[in-house]
């Protein structure tokens, strides 16, 4: 009977492959792929008799042909949701499964099977927490024909079927910790099995960072480029560190952690022009979380004598759950320079005894980054204008733009194709022309375009060195322009009538202008379109 039917089912199959293209709209047949993901699961009775259940299964296959891999000729048809029996001397066999399509399409797939009477010996089960509440269990053994998993949530629950090779999955209602017990069976009575303790969390991969990435210099993060980090265990560290997937997401996990060492040396990180510190952690134990951030100064040497550190402490952060901390730099009260960071330490509590994850690790600029050119000068007459610097006027010599008693570190840039000025970690700097001094005494106004993220005031110092030509000679003047609280991220257009420097008493020898910004050595303005002009 059971033949018969097998019978009837490939004659249906058959009529549908005979249909033309007109009868009921067939012509997706044509258009049918081979079968894919052949597998098959092989259960064996526990009596001794050899007999083994096969259960093929695939995508798009109407049907199955097995091939025993015995001495039997015959091959067992097998339509897709059903099984097969078939009994088995002990040995290993290599069994055929042959899926075909709707369309006549064939695919084949190999599966090792041994039949055994003896127990299963050498039983080694995988159980791994994976993301989300769930875990993933595989398993090998030795004399083995299948294996069978309880995951410990439903004490009724009917084990999973499952072979060597494979790995099943199975997501939990709620985090906790379960009883994971795994069963290697084979064609007799004795059976081997191992139970593993498992804590299952609600971990998910960490939020994906919005910043824009011209605003973010990232260390760690799926998202931006990141730059190179040296190691991310230092020798020094006390934690354990491995590199985990979290549904495709890559993260770093510490586990004992005490503290850990991230080095950032060959090379440091310029993080003047930054305004916070990132980075979502996730863990289910911890009390305490601690960041700190070094600075090993110019030298660039740890206890080099111009390094600088600062340490943030949280209590009580949330767990199970991603907790992004954005913290401002300027909460580091102790690094009073940024522009050597080689050192990034976490810190956890308990001692020895918590485990986070890490991932998005970056400083970003929240108020943004500079991309838009300096806005066009006026046109003046030539005659009017006496320009330092700018692409719409001959510029005159200027021998330096950052002298060497400045406190400022000097950069030529391009802004969308336009040269500029820039200066970070400003505390002052020295711009001079005293091979030429300018006479400016026919101009009326001093013009400068300045932009910054970050400055809470900027000054501008006039020096006129005299008709002696040299500082400090008895008769050289100077003025300096404050301006509190100016507007941050756009361009600032300073017309400074010339008469507002009430201290420049003469101006037909400027050698010396000179720009201050503060927060000190924690700033970076942009410049241009330096000129006086009547």
């Amino acid at each position: 009977m059971k033949n018969l039917k097998y019978f009837f089912s490939l004659l249906f199959v058959m009529l549908i492959l005979s249909c033309t293209k007109e009868d009921d709209g067939t012509e997706y047949l044509t258009d049918a792929d081979a079968p894919s993901n052949l597998s098959a699961i092989f259960t064996i009775s526990q009596d001794n008799s050899g007999n083994v259940t096969i259960r093929p299964n695939s995508d798009g296959a109407t049907s199955y042909a097995i091939v025993f891999g015995d001495s039997t000729v015959e091959e067992g048809i097998v339509l897709p949701g059903e099984t097969i029996d078939h009994i088995y001397p002990e040995g290993t066999f290599q069994v055929k499964i042959i899926g075909t399509a709707v369309n006549g399409l064939k695919t084949e797939f190999v599966q090792p099977l041994t039949v055994s009477f003896q127990q299963p010996q050498n039983l080694n089960a995988t159980v791994t927490a994976g993301s989300n509440l769930s875990v993933n269990v595989s398993a090998t053994a030795d004399l083995e024909t299948f294996f069978q998993v309880y995951y410990g949530e439903d004490p009724n629950q009917t084990p999973i079927d499952f072979m060597e090779g494979q790995t099943v999955s199975h997501t939990y209602a709620a985090p906790g910790s379960y009883e994971v017990r795994v069963v290697a069976l084979s064609g007799g009575a004795a059976f081997a099995e191992q139970t593993q303790t498992i804590v299952i969390t609600n971990l998910a991969p960490a939020p994906d960072p919005t910043a824009p990435a011209s605003s973010v210099i990232s260390l760690f993060s799926g998202v931006y480029t990141n730059v190179p980090v040296d190691t991310w265990k230092t020798s020094w560290s006390q934690a354990n560190l491995d590199d985990v997937d979290i549904a495709g997401n890559a993260a770093k996990k510490y586990t004992n952690l005490n503290f850990v060492g991230i080095e950032t040396t060959a090379p440091m990180i310029n993080a003047t022009t930054m305004t916070h510190f990132h980075t979502d952690v996730w863990s289910s134990d911890f009390t305490t979380f601690k960041v700190k951030l070094v600075d090993f100064g110019a030298n660039a040497a740890y206890g080099g004598g111009d390094d600088v550190e600062h340490e943030i402490t949280f209590n009580n952060l949330a767990h199970e759950t991603w907790v992004s901390l954005d913290i401002p730099l300027s909460s580091f009260t102790g690094l009073t320079t940024r522009a050597h960071i080689a050192q990034l330490i976490y810190a956890g509590a308990p001692s020895g005894n918590t485990t986070v994850y890490v991932d998005n690790v970056y400083f970003y600029n929240q108020n943004g980054t500079l991309t838009t050119p300096a806005p066009t000068p006026p046109v003046y007459a030539p005659a009017n204008v006496i320009s330092m610097f700018s692409d719409a006027y001959t510029n005159v010599p200027v021998d330096t733009w950052k002298t060497v008693w400045s406190s400022a570190t000097f950069e030529d840039v391009l802004i969308a194709g336009n040269a500029t000025k820039k200066y970070s970690t400003l505390n002052f700097v020295g711009v001079e022309a005293t091979t030429t001094p300018i006479n400016a005494t026919a101009m009326t106004y001093f013009h400068t375009d300045v932009w910054s993220s970050d400055f809470t005031t900027f000054k501008i110092k006039l020096v006129d060195f005299g008709a002696n030509g040299t500082f400090a000679g008895g008769d050289d003047v100077e003025h300096e322009i404050t301006y509190t609280a100016p507007a941050q991220n756009t361009w600032i257009s300073l017309d400074i009538p010339l008469s507002s420097f009430t201290g420049l008493t003469t101006r037909a020898h400027i050698a010396q202008l000179i720009y201050v910004g503060a927060p000190t050595g924690n700033n970076t303005i942009y410049i241009d379109n330096v000129y006086f002009h009547n």
